[in-house]
């Protein structure tokens, strides 16, 4: 094996800046990102107060002196003392004891979180139900309209009380502020927010109070279009806003904060239909006369789902614009009419809402797809109204009792996996470079009888086109074949849904090819699929694509994007063989050529690494790729050749000595 793969050119470690909020350490040490002034007071600061108290803590079960959990209680306090409102308040506080979140009143957890929290990394609070801090000169000085307190009950690990489990940093995540760092007196730690123009500032306020919707990755507006004592309708929409980004079969969630229920939907439905917990719960005692036959769901974090097409025209629960996609949303770079998803629901309210004018949006918002990227939710945002074309065709538009507006943006969860992965196999080298060893994850290593850690074994070409499974046979006797040897135990597979198979076609002095191979391992299919392939060097020599439709992203000179032809568009999911009981499944897959000329990417090397890409997405989740490239038999003889040339001189020179 040695001399056939070399590795990636290991890039340089560049610093980056890093956006850093002032911290402070707990336990008795103490940071030194700036000088903290003594802790302020409450009545002796003129803008923001945030102060963070903790209570008694007490030990709990089980003992575990390398890592005992102990019972918390801490109270966070947020005071306008400024003379202007705080919109949408949000504060920092940076936990550093593997601390779980069971509960938190008057806030919410800013990235959609549901208690028990894992928040040992630090988090955001974000008010509710009171999200805006009016000024004492507006409310004549009423704390209760001033201020807010979020009283927490938690688990920390390793601070035994009397000590303080200290976070590292409080600070107002709000823009336009600037906050020193914090101070701890006693048993608080404080700290004075102070408007600051030159701080970073996005957050201008509109007439009549409102926020401005902000840019996200994708976005949801909740909008009542119909409000009632004791219900309304909402109107959910989705939008995706960024070029690589889609969702397949989404599935959406949230919390109920105030009792609220689905009656019924128009769009979309539940995944689950039961109106058991409004029987009996305090539903059914307050709605004594209502039919909960009809009543669609009653749980306090329903989840969500979209109707398949051909409920688009249904008239009880079809008829919505952007609706019944089986939860398809498309970058908007493939078909801006399919990168919004909407549908229509109504809501029932609980005491003590029932006013019309009393209206709340759910809260931990939450979305995701099938071998789609992870979403991270905010919370929802009040925003002016929305506007809706007149359904009747006059020429105006209606707006909505009130909006607000979620935004999500992709985001990879500590610990995740990729979903999808890449092969790189060449027309100058007879092996195949696999996928990385639990590319996609591995299952618990007690249930492995495979090496997690163990390089993938080079594959002969063929072995592509079988599972994983069924390649172990081959790939020994490729290897006894090449007089390579092979790891006991056998390398794990790389557990993807999806692979991708980049080979080098050809390479000639003015151009060059590849062949790029999709491969469906999973049952379920994928229409509109997309694949994008970043290449730093050689995509500006990109030509064109004959199987697929091809074409360079917007705003990007170095990555491809490809989706199928009309009618090619559609890939299939893994299907049994032709003879089940003995040939092995067989994966969906699609295929297509891809030409390049070197005459733009002058002095570019594709066997070395330039005809590969440095990333690939595949509907919009980044894949795994390999750490080697196959090598060029040329390259690898290319020393010996010279070595021969000096031997061959050596020898002439000492001939005509001899024969003078």
């Amino acid at each position: 094996m040695p001399g056939f793969f070399v590795p990636f050119a290991l890039a340089a470690f560049l610093f980056l800046p890093i956006c850093s909020i002032a911290q402070t350490t707990g336990g008795g040490t103490r940071a030194t990102p700036s000088a903290a002034a003594p802790a302020p007071a409450a009545d002796e600061c003129n803008g923001i107060f945030v102060s963070y108290r903790t209570g008694t803590g007490s030990k709990i079960a089980p003992t575990d002196p390398k890592h005992q959990p102990y019972r918390f209680e801490s109270t966070l306090t947020v005071q306008n003392n400024g003379i202007e409102r705080l919109k949408s308040w949000q504060v920092y506080v940076g936990f550093k004891h593997d601390e779980v979140l069971v509960s938190a009143s008057n806030a919410i957890l800013a990235d959609g979180s549901s208690y028990p929290a894992l928040v040992g990394n630090g988090t955001v609070f974000a008010g509710f139900p009171m999200t805006d801090l009016k000024t004492a000169i507006e409310t004549a000085g009423d704390s209760t309209q001033t201020s807010v307190e979020v009283k927490m009950l938690g688990t920390q690990f390793g601070v035994k009380p009397p000590a303080i489990p200290w976070p590292e940093n409080i600070t107002l995540v709000n823009d336009g502020w600037a906050c020193p760092a914090p101070s701890t007196l006693g048993g608080a730690m404080s700290v004075c927010c102070i408007k600051d123009e030159n701080a970073k500032k996005n957050i201008t306020l509109l007439d009549g109070d409102f926020l401005p919707r902000q840019s996200g990755d994708l976005t949801i507006a909740y909008d009542v279009t119909k409000a009632y004592d004791s219900s309304y309708w909402a109107q959910v929409t989705l939008t995706n806003h960024n070029h690589l980004g889609r969702l397949d079969n989404w599935k959406l969630s949230w919390d109920w904060m105030q009792d609220e229920f689905i009656f019924s939907m128009k769009g979309a439905y539940p995944s689950i239909v039961d109106s058991s917990p409004c029987i009996f719960g305090p539903q059914g005692e307050y709605y004594k006369q209502l039919d909960f036959s009809t009543v669609l769901n009653c749980e306090r974090r329903p989840t969500i789902i979209d109707l398949p097409p051909t409920k688009f025209n249904d008239s009880t629960v079809g008829m919505v614009p952007f609706c019944c996609r089986n939860g398809t949303i498309l970058p908007p770079s493939m078909d801006p009419s399919k990168s919004v998803s909407s549908f229509q629901m109504q809501v029932f309210k609980m005491p003590p809402t029932l006013n019309r004018s009393d209206l709340s949006p759910p809260q931990n918002w939450k979305i995701n797809g099938t071998l789609n990227p992870d979403y991270q939710c905010g919370p929802p945002v009040r925003v002016s109204p929305s506007e809706f074309v007149d359904p009747s065709g006059l020429p105006s538009n209606s707006t909505a009792v009130a909006s607000w507006q979620v935004v999500c943006n992709i985001t990879q969860p500590k610990g995740s996996s990729p979903r999808c992965c890449v092969s790189f196999s060449a027309f100058y080298n007879d092996s195949v470079v696999p996928c990385n060893t639990c590319a996609c994850g591995c299952p618990n290593r007690a249930a492995q009888t495979c090496s997690a850690s163990a390089p993938p074994v080079l594959l002969p070409p063929n072995a592509l086109l079988v599972p994983f499974d069924n390649r172990t046979i081959m790939a020994s006797a490729w290897a006894n074949i090449k007089h390579r040897q092979v790891p006991n135990p056998m390398p794990c597979p790389d557990n993807c849904g999806v692979s991708i198979n980049w080979h080098i076609n050809t390479d000639y002095n003015r151009g060059w090819s590849a062949r790029v191979t999709l491969f469906n391992w999973a049952e379920i299919p994928f229409p509109d699929w997309f694949v994008a392939a970043e290449m730093d060097k050689a995509a500006g020599g990109f030509e064109a694509m004959y199987s697929f439709n091809g074409t360079m992203l917007k705003n990007s000179n170095s990555t491809i994007f490809m989706q199928g032809l009309p009618g090619l568009n559609y890939l299939v999911g893994e299907t049994d063989g032709l003879n089940p009981s003995k040939d092995p499944r067989v994966p969906g897959k699609q295929q297509s050529v891809i030409s390049f000329t070197k005459r733009t990417t002058p002095g570019i090397n594709v066997p070395l690494g330039d005809g590969f890409p440095t990333k690939v997405y595949f509907n919009g989740e980044e894949c795994s790729l390999p750490s080697v490239y196959p090598t060029s038999a040329v390259s690898r003889r290319a020393p010996a050749s010279i070595i021969s040339v000096i031997l061959a001189a050596l020898l002439a020179s000492i001939l005509m000595k001899e024969l003078c």
